[in-house]
């Protein structure tokens, strides 16, 4: 009989410990109702952006939080059979894609050499990188507008996207120094012994292994590059080179009476963006998570 009621108490013990684990796994109804809460605030601009391109002035005007009725596809269909529209946002695609892919090659060459070399200066380095991170880009814009215009980079997008790379360095070599750093040595030994050279090992393990700061680094890039709004208010300066956030700003001043067509412009300029975010927003939780382990 005692051996049955140990049995017994021990059942019923495990049994309360899991319903326990299960109740705790869901979290208090406060949180829920602050996250539901924060998301709403989050998500409430956009939607009505992208709904009220899909209204009519006189909707807006009679019931501006109201709902459409009808339906209207023209604003959309307007912008999207717009040659300016599509340059622009071949315009923003070339600026986010170049800085991208520079400030991650970039950064994976000073982070490779900053987290497995030894040389004086090495911590000097990797504090300079971190302390850009304390400069944003309106304290610099101003000398960097002369230094740009000098060099007769104005009005191209070269003249913006070299910026943008510098810009986006401090904080890629942030992340990507933890992930190489962690890279075992012996790794490195025995890739020396198989004959692999030192950028025989860079292409074959530290890529592969640092993966997630990669993308991570170049989600924060792109998105960075995306949305830039000042650099390329200060450089370009014709329509045709503008970016989509400056094209947003000229078609806003240009249709300022419609606004209908310029809620539906602005939700088609942010849809890539978010879309591009959201697809790889678990990349970079897990990237800045492993940055931070690391």
């Amino acid at each position: 009989m005692s051996q049955v009621a140990l049995t017994a108490r021990s059942t019923t013990g495990r049994g309360r410990r899991r319903s326990s684990r299960s109740g705790a796994s869901w979290g208090s109804p406060t949180t829920y109702l602050i996250a539901t809460v924060l998301i709403a605030i989050c998500i409430a601009p956009v939607f009505y952006i992208i709904v009220g391109g899909f209204r009519t002035n006189s909707q807006i005007t009679v019931d501006p939080s109201g709902w459409p009725n009808p339906w209207v596809l023209n604003n959309y269909t307007d912008v999207l059979t717009s040659g300016l529209f599509w340059r622009q946002f071949s315009n923003s695609a070339i600026s986010a894609v170049a800085t991208t892919v520079g400030a991650v090659a970039l950064a994976l060459m000073a982070s490779f050499v900053i987290a497995r070399y030894e040389f004086k200066g090495r911590q000097a380095m990797y504090a300079l990188f971190a302390a850009g991170l304390m400069f944003p880009m309106t304290v610099a814009i101003t000398p960097l507008y002369l230094l740009i215009k000098n060099i007769g980079l104005t009005d191209s997008l070269v003249g913006i996207i070299l910026p943008q790379i510098a810009f986006a360095l401090p904080v890629s070599v942030i992340i990507l120094v933890p992930f190489i750093a962690a890279i075992p040595k012996e790794l490195e030994e025995a890739a020396s012994i198989d004959g692999a050279s030192r950028l025989g090992f860079f292409f074959r393990m530290v890529l592969p292994l640092s993966l997630p700061g990669v993308i991570t680094t170049g989600i924060l890039a792109f998105i960075g590059a995306w949305n830039s709004y000042m650099l390329p208010l200060f450089i370009l300066n014709r329509s045709d080179m503008y970016t989509l956030p400056l094209g947003v700003q000229a078609f806003s001043s240009e249709h300022s009476v419609d606004t209908a067509a310029v809620l539906a412009f602005t939700s088609l300029s942010m849809i890539p963006a978010l879309l591009f975010f959201s697809i790889f927003e678990r990349r970079i939780v897990g990237g800045l998570t492993g940055a931070v382990k690391g």
